[in-house]
């Protein structure tokens, strides 16, 4: 008895949404968000202040010049992410992202923990973004608002801020309203400051390509010893290097992607509008690609304008245009700057509130958070419960927090739906596909639908490796199917042991100690392995309008990439992340498990 108990236990934690989505379905979203609009979103998430920021800090110290490389390099890193975005857009629109694609492929637990990141993830994002505003505005007023609080209410707790800040309250509340106003308001106020922001983008790589000089691209140690006179230790240098167009070698390019892979974060709220967009099948894929791309060629064209404008190693850290144009006597360009750097901000801000109520409707929908959370508003078609519930809980979050030491908490959300959408797609393309007139049983999961029949096995474990090389059907079958399963949460297992082998191991592979090679190759001939009956497996024909080229090595090496990166988080990030997972286990085990959806189509059943 203890045994089905427990069998019955694990099975409701693996329960999976049937993948439905018919045209013109969209609950009581309004479908209002053209392709432009989603284009905006992802370009106003992604390209925020960093930009002029990042930019330096990256050039400075670990890249030179060949920071255009790093973010080459971060680009296309991004890009196998993104792909992967685009074709569950188009396989099923709809609200919820990274939840909902978990959800159908690793099921109900797997999603509550994706869901439960997300929420986390864009909250904290949106929180720092509202205390950067914040801090921007108080510089440009000298600092006198800041110093007013931290002596009128000073705070000395772990954690918390200096002081309590009214600012960022205020201005994320009243980002709220507008979110609640509407998704059709929030998109063209998110329009205004993106286009804001690209014109002064355009105007200091325009700037820099009239003022630069291509000499910087190529200094060498005379040119550092003549600043280091000029400076005269009034001014503080960076690193010279080897000098030229890639000072610190392929390493520092390496190690600068690493910090600007994280630049591109931000382009998956656009599937968050899955409900929202007009047509969204086309619209989700196209904007997904648009803005990584507008996004990497911006970040390309201010690194490139920047390093050409001053010595990488005379860049400042913290304000890099701002000290750029006045080296090379544009100091009234300060001010476009400071203006393009508030509607970075802006539109970062909007495009991080605007996906949380989105990724609650979807959860209390299906019944693992509170149902009450799922109220739409009937004039405004807005999430409205949702959206005030996470509005107020960003507004504290910026009010009392000090979230720099948060940031790294966020991305751990970030990577690891990265790396769930990825491992969704691997999974959905190889399955069988649902019959369209075909009604499914009430509680029947999503892999569990009429296929057609199986090939007879082959008796014995040899007849069962042949059939794994070779399925003997040019579609999907139910048996198919379960392998490809397998072989996708083995490699799950092996790309984890391998990112962990590489992060705590860079200085024995690097020495060619003859243990950690022996593991690491171990490691990759099972990957290779492994890989390849993946690949030898029939892939579902059915049509979409966008799919993942290069199956299975695509999704497979975003998953290694978003692992490599997870775990290169320090462990007082992953103990925070254990505490906000236990937050979320005692609302899962709780109520959701009990109140879900597929709770309910499973007593339907019964």
């Amino acid at each position: 008895m203890r045994c089905e108990a427990l069998a019955r236990f694990g099975q409701k934690l693996v329960r999976r949404r049937p993948l439905e989505w018919k045209e013109g379905s969209g609950g009581g979203l309004a479908r209002c968000l053209s392709t432009l609009d989603l284009v905006a979103l992802g370009v106003g998430s992604t390209l925020g202040a960093g930009v002029y920021v990042l930019a330096g800090e990256v050039a400075r110290d670990q890249a030179g010049p060949a920071i255009v490389l790093c973010f080459l390099v971060a680009a296309v890193t991004s890009v196998l992410s993104g792909l992967c975005y685009a074709e569950f857009g188009a396989r099923v629109p709809c609200s919820g992202s990274a939840y909902l694609y978990s959800y159908v492929t690793m099921g109900q637990l797997c999603a509550f923990v994706t869901g439960w990141n997300l929420i986390l993830s864009y909250v904290i994002g949106s929180a720092s973004v509202a205390r950067a505003w914040s801090t921007t505005i108080d510089s440009l007023t000298g600092q006198h608002m800041s110093r007013a609080l931290q002596e009128s209410v000073p705070l000395r707790l772990p954690l918390l801020a200096g002081s309590l800040d009214f600012f960022a309250l205020g201005l994320v509340l009243l980002l709220t309203g507008l979110v609640v106003l509407g998704a059709r308001q929030s998109a063209l106020v998110t329009k205004v400051f993106t286009s804001v922001n690209l014109l002064v983008l355009s105007f200091i790589v325009l700037s820099g390509f009239l003022t630069g000089r291509l000499h910087h691209w190529q200094l060498t140690g005379q040119d550092y010893a003549l600043a280091e006179s000029e400076a005269n230790g009034t001014v503080s240098l960076g690193p010279l290097g080897a000098g030229g167009f890639v000072p610190f070698g392929f390493q520092g390019v390496l190690r600068g992607a690493a910090t600007c892979f994280y630049a591109f974060v931000g382009f998956d709220r656009i599937s968050t509008a899955g409900e929202e967009a007009r047509d969204p099948q086309r619209a989700i894929p196209l904007g997904t690609v648009a803005s990584l791309s507008i996004c990497f060629l911006a970040y390309c064209g201010v690194s490139a304008a920047l390093t050409l404008m001053v010595p990488y190693y005379q860049l400042s850290p913290h304000s890099p245009l701002p000290d750029a144009f006045l080296h090379v006597g544009w100091p009234w360009a300060r001010y476009v700057v400071a203006a393009g750097t508030l509607c970075a901000l802006s539109s970062s801000l909007l495009g991080g509130m605007f996906p949380v109520p989105r990724v609650i409707l979807a959860m209390a929908e299906d019944g693992l958070l509170f149902r009450a959370l799922a109220r739409i508003h009937p004039r405004t078609h807005t999430p409205i419960v949702a959206t005030v519930v996470s509005g107020i809980f960003t507004a504290l979050m910026a009010f009392l927090f000090e979230l720099n030491n948060l940031v790294d908490l966020m991305l751990i959300g970030t990577l690891l739906a990265y790396s769930l959408v990825a491992f969704s797609v691997l999974v959905l393309r190889y399955q069988p596909d649902q019959h369209p007139g075909e009604k499914e049983k009430p509680g029947e999961e999503m892999t569990e639908v009429q296929r057609g029949p199986d090939p007879e096995p082959e008796a014995g474990a040899a007849g069962a490796l042949r059939g794994l090389w070779s399925p003997g059907s040019a579609e999907p079958t139910p048996r198919s199917g379960r392998a490809v399963y397998g072989c996708a949460l083995a490699l799950a297992v092996l790309l984890t042991a391998l990112s962990l082998a590489l992060a705590q191991w860079p200085g024995r592979l690097a020495s060619g100690d003859p243990l950690a090679a022996a593991v690491t190759g171990l490691l990759l001939l099972l990957v290779v392995g492994l890989t390849a009956v993946l690949w030898r497996q029939p892939q579902n024909p059915a049509a979409l309008r966008f799919k993942v080229p290069a199956l299975p090595a695509l999704p497979l090496a975003s998953i290694f990439v978003n692992l490599y990166l997870m775990l290169q988080m320090p462990a007082h990030t992953w103990a925070q992340f254990g505490v906000w997972m236990a937050m979320g286990a005692a609302i899962y085990f709780g109520y959701g498990i009990r109140h879900s959806a597929e709770a309910a189509r499973a007593q339907t059943r019964l």
